[in-house]
């Protein structure tokens, strides 16, 4: 392939996922590698003939001693092309697994940096594609796991999953316009078509600085495991890619199967509970009650990502039985008419936020407060539910209301709008009832 040929794919790709109204600001995740590197020089002539500014991020996770230097290589680059760059150096804590730390940090990390971008490139490769494929066949994944990752996604970071920007060490600042795109950014992947040869070969021919992360060889990381397994079975990236790919379609139709029939028998209240009609849900076939049951848990749990298969298809047993239970930050009882799924109370017990007005909770209530001043929000829990007027005509069920938003005076309650108790406070639900069914289409 020719040079030429590589930069108009790029474009084109770039016009299909952007166009025909372009953002004048776009960001973009280097990270020193090749294909960040080759992404970057295209992104360069592409920019510099539609008028875009470039704003450029390096993600410094501290884990070799070279990072720093890599970092710096890229400033230098980009200082040479004319663009902003800046260096967000992360620390890990030790807990859980390090490529996954890795990931969410550096998604929440971009997000605080992104000022009004509402759009940065990722220079994920066909390779990137066939190696993900390897490793969710090899956890057992089905049609969602396996289909291809999406050339365009968005993305809102967790709270938590990284230290705020003011606690990050920023090597070089380059800050984007500061006006807010909204919540959460989309990542765009304009290489996936593209395999990693063509595009170091690239990098070669035009003589870009990138380098080569140890980690990617080795064997202690799932992503070097399937890149050697690929190399040892002689299968290549791009028929793997494209068996992704026609999984993707396969998704996308059994996502609307799985929204037509949610649209009929699914209601949220203003709670934030999401009800099954129990009768309707029970008709149809598994596939679609497990995206149906998956898509509630995320919505109700406010979670990135959809439940693992097992405890998924264990709890899905268990609510056609009759039963309940909890998993994703949502737990889920069944009465004679519906299946119920609400907030796990135990997933919010501890967590409290001053009474400052507009202030937020859980990653799902906006609490209203007037004069709340010392005093903070917490979930109702037991002991708020013991402090309520007896009878409580206005209350949800014990399970339900427990887990709703209260504002506290120390140990003393103060209002509970959920309950109907208190005056002065109001909480509006973030996350909005019609929205139930967003999390069918997260990829």
């Amino acid at each position: 392939m020719t040079q030429d040929t590589l930069t108009d794919r790029f474009a084109a790709r770039m016009g299909a996922l952007l166009g025909p109204d372009f953002p004048t600001d776009i960001g973009l995740a280097v990270s020193g590698g090749g294909d960040s590197m080759a992404m970057l020089a295209l992104a360069h002539e592409w920019a510099r003939h539609m008028g875009v500014s470039l704003w450029v991020v390096t993600v410094d996770h501290g884990l070799r001693p070279e990072s720093a230097d890599e970092a710096a290589m890229v400033a230098a680059e980009c200082a040479a092309l004319g663009h902003p760059h800046a260096t967000l150096r992360w620390c890990w804590d030790g807990r859980g697994n390090l490529q996954d730390a890795a990931r969410r940090a550096r998604l929440a990390l971009i997000d605080r940096w992104r000022g009004g971008l509402a759009h940065v490139l990722f220079a994920h490769t066909q390779d990137d594609v066939a190696e993900t494929f390897l490793m969710r066949l090899a956890r057992g994944s089905g049609v969602e796991g396996l289909s291809a990752m999406v050339d365009r996604r968005l993305v809102r970071a967790e709270d938590g999953e990284a230290a705020a920007l003011s606690d990050a060490e920023v090597i070089q600042t380059a800050r984007p316009p500061s006006r807010r795109a909204g919540p959460g950014f989309h990542v765009i992947r304009p290489l996936l078509g593209e395999s990693r040869a063509e595009l170091r070969h690239f990098a070669q021919r035009l003589k870009l600085p990138f380098v080569d992360d140890p980690s990617n060889a080795d064997p202690r990381f799932d992503r070097a495991r399937a890149r050697a397994a690929l190399a040892q079975l002689g299968i290549g990236a791009a028929e793997i890619a494209a068996t992704a790919r026609r999984l993707a379609r396969a998704r996308d139709a059994l996502v609307a199967r799985a929204r037509s029939v949610g649209e009929k028998v699914a209601r949220a209240d203003d709670l934030g509970v999401l009800r099954f009609d129990r009768d309707g849900f029970a008709e149809v076939e598994r596939d679609t009650q497990l995206r149906l049951l998956a898509a509630a848990l995320q919505w109700v749990g406010g979670a990135e990502y959809r439940p693992r298969a097992a405890p998924l298809e264990a709890l899905l047993d268990r609510a056609l039985a009759g039963g309940g239970g909890t998993l994703h930050g949502a737990q889920v009882d069944v009465t004679r008419m519906h299946i119920e799924i609400f907030r796990e109370y135990a997933a919010i017990a501890h967590h409290e936020v001053s009474a400052e007005p507009g202030c937020l909770w859980d990653g799902r209530w906006r609490i209203h407060c007037a004069g709340g001043a010392g005093m903070s929000v917490r979930a109702l829990g037991d002991a708020g539910w013991n402090q309520l007027p007896d009878p409580r005509p206005e209350a949800p069920r014990h399970a339900i209301a427990r887990t709703m938003p209260a504002v506290f005076d120390g140990e003393s309650l103060v209002a509970c709008p959920a309950t109907g108790f208190g005056s002065g406070v109001s909480a509006e639900l973030c996350t909005p009832r019609g929205q139930f069914l967003a999390p069918l289409n997260a990829h």
